[in-house]
């Protein structure tokens, strides 16, 4: 036996000398026989390595309203299974309104699940921006570390290094462009861009992956995010279509029939309820999006969306463990292509109408002559008068600036794939602000409209002919929460 060792030994010590590097006048050994000699292994790029770099996270909820309750369960859930990877808290940094677990509509108060059958995610969750500190300014001073300039919640910064990786989930509405925040002003698409790559620039990570949810959340990544910033980025939704709700009232699977709205989104579901139950230190990002376009397309019906990716693809390869760690209780639980959870084929909401679909069921519920059926009627109302009103107010202004036949191809133009939404970010801005001054909020519904603005942009309208149009537009504006511009512009 001593033999044997021996000439192992011999064998593996030859090959170490074999193995020089670039000429250069020292040892490399193969990594058998680093474990042989009890010397540290070689870093094979530190991937699934625990001892390399830390796991940072940033998880946003833009909405509030009882009727957005699945944005802040989904950011709930999301942080149940980082915590149950082993992330530390320090090192998840959560925005979320948090009107949803003790709004009076919640009808088991100080609980948030996100799915039929689910546990409460909202147990445990940090609280480190909340109400009015949800903003853009925090999220941005938080992504860049830039503790000086947070205003307000719990000063908790993504303080990471370069051999870190990032993980920032996102859900909300949004729009061609632009993704939703329950303060003003919104994200834009170039603004988030610019702070991507100025975190790059910092040399403060090694790779990060974004998961967004949100209506045409492909826009925000379309023509924009470049190559080379080891970003992995996917999408609820391409550039042009709507991203959907799920686990609503009247579809299947429902929520439990004493809730009156949607407990999840359907790619945000899709993707953590995986994760939930595989082994991620076996599931790569790439399996897990094909697994997650697969289910949120939705067997290709009119209920689902198309899940994209953007930025430097081949980080696909890196297995979730880095981002998201992983669950101990899951190590067996191998990822195999087809072995993961998939509904049936089912219904879905698209995420623009899950308020009418809370407020409906809500009124069908309550009883005869209630003051809640009256609520709940009066809620209904004022949401249809506001989309009424932003939906014939900017067809109007179209027609007003182009023409009755050129107006609508003008609002309606949609640019090949790979380019961005507009030539000039900040006349889009300028134009938004310009028609919310006359026309009011745009609101989480009117961040469709989007792109129509864009276009305008496009065709050269300057401030002052968009101010002049709006005016004509608009002589009369719903007087509802909804077109209130109580809290600011959304640019």
């Amino acid at each position: 036996m001593t033999i044997r060792y021996a000439a192992g030994a011999l064998l593996l010590l030859t090959l170490a000398l074999l193995n020089v590097a670039d000429g250069r006048d020292f040892i490399k050994l193969p990594s058998d026989a680093r474990r042989f000699f009890g010397g540290p292994e070689e870093d094979n790029g530190g991937d699934d390595d625990d001892s390399v770099g830390t796991r940072w996270a940033i998880l946003i909820a833009g909405s509030n309203g009882y009727w957005n309750y699945r944005h802040q369960a989904d950011v709930c859930h999301a942080y149940q299974i980082l915590k149950r990877g082993g992330l530390k808290d320090e090192n998840i940094v959560v925005f979320m309104y948090d009107d949803i677990a003790y709004n009076e509509e919640n009808p088991r108060p100080g609980v948030i699940i996100n799915n039929p059958h689910g546990e409460d995610v909202y147990k445990g969750v940090p609280k480190d921006y909340v109400g009015d500190d949800v903003t853009v300014n925090n999220f941005f001073a938080v992504l860049l570390g830039n503790k000086t300039a947070v205003r307000g919640g719990s000063g908790k910064v993504v303080d990471s290094g370069p051999s870190d990786h990032i993980f920032i989930y996102y859900t909300d509405h949004g729009g061609p462009g632009v993704l939703g925040m329950p303060t003003s002003p919104y994200i834009y698409a170039d603004d988030l861009i610019n702070v991507l790559k100025k975190k790059h620039a910092s040399g403060t990570y090694k790779s990060l992956v974004f998961y967004l949810e949100a209506c045409e959340s492909g826009s925000i990544f379309e023509g924009l995010l470049p190559e080379g910033l080891n970003i992995y980025a996917t999408t609820a939704s391409n550039a042009e279509e709507s991203s959907w709700g799920t686990y609503c009232p009247g579809d299947y699977p429902s929520p439990p029939p004493e809730y009156e709205t949607c407990l999840g989104d359907l790619y945000s579901v899709a993707w953590m309820e995986d994760s939930d139950i595989h082994n991620l230190r076996t599931e790569s990002l790439r399996q897990q999006y094909q697994l997650v376009k697969t289910r949120t397309a939705n067997e290709n019906s009119y209920y689902g969306s198309h899940v994209m990716q953007y930025g430097d693809l081949k980080l696909s390869v890196d297995h979730l463990f880095s981002y998201m760690g992983t669950n101990p209780a899951n190590d067996n639980f191998t990822f195999v292509d087809g072995n993961s959870l998939r509904l049936s084929s089912s219904r879905a909401v698209n995420q623009r109408d899950a308020d009418l679909v809370h407020f409906w069921d809500k009124f069908r519920k309550a009883p005869e002559g209630s003051a809640r059926k009256v609520e709940a009627q009066k809620q209904l109302a004022e949401a249809m008068a506001h989309r009424s009103h932003i939906d014939n107010s900017i067809q109007l202004i179209g027609k007003l600036l182009f023409g009755i036949e050129k107006g609508p191809q003008v609002l309606n133009t949609v640019r090949p794939a790979g380019e961005p939404l507009v030539d000039d970010w900040n006349c889009l801005k300028l134009l938004v602000r310009t028609f919310e001054t006359h026309c009011g909020s745009l609101s989480q519904y009117g961040m469709k409209h989007m792109r129509s603005i864009a276009n305008i942009c496009n065709a050269g309208v300057n401030k002052e002919q968009m101010g002049e149009v709006s005016a004509q537009a608009c002589t009369n504006v719903p007087s509802n929460s909804w077109s209130s511009l109580h809290r600011g512009y959304s640019a």
